[in-house]
């Protein structure tokens, strides 16, 4: 990749489409693998994607994820359309969840997502509006 190059991917995120959950994360893996982006970075890159893919499917009524990758970063967008995060010091609690039973019982909204991309997150910032959405954006840099 030169330094002028900017390959950027978007994602559709359907609400509680558990089926394709997981797309946008393993199709920007391959990307990124085809790129020679180091593996722990790209591994990194999933887990934010992954887990903004499953709270988006979760708690809005959709979505979408944009990844932005150049040189030097890696960005991911993630937005949603739902209700917004009325505490988000609280959700960014290990084990804090407002998932329903049905989707715990699947599996899923263990309370695990915002922290996980906080860790694997360089920058992580949350900005959420009450009934508008939120809008998750994690950078990780590239080192060789």
């Amino acid at each position: 990749m030169s330094s002028r190059d900017m390959v950027i991917l978007s994602y559709r995120v359907n609400p509680e489409d558990f089926a394709k959950a997981g797309d946008a994360s393993s199709n920007t893996k391959k990307v990124l693998k085809k790129l020679g982006i180091p593996s722990d970075i790209t591994r990194r890159v999933a887990i934010v994607t992954y887990e903004a893919e499953i709270n988006i499917t979760i708690h809005s009524n959709g979505g979408e994820i944009i990844v932005s990758i150049d040189k030097a970063k890696i960005e991911i967008i993630a937005r949603d359309y739902g209700p917004g995060i009325p505490d988000i010091d609280r959700a960014m609690e290990k084990g804090y969840s407002t998932a329903s039973d049905h989707v715990r019982e699947m599996g899923f909204g263990a309370g695990m997502g915002l922290p996980n991309m906080k860790r694997c997150s360089d920058e992580f910032q949350i900005e959420s509006q009450k009934g508008k959405g939120t809008t998750v954006t994690s950078t990780i840099y590239i080192h060789d």
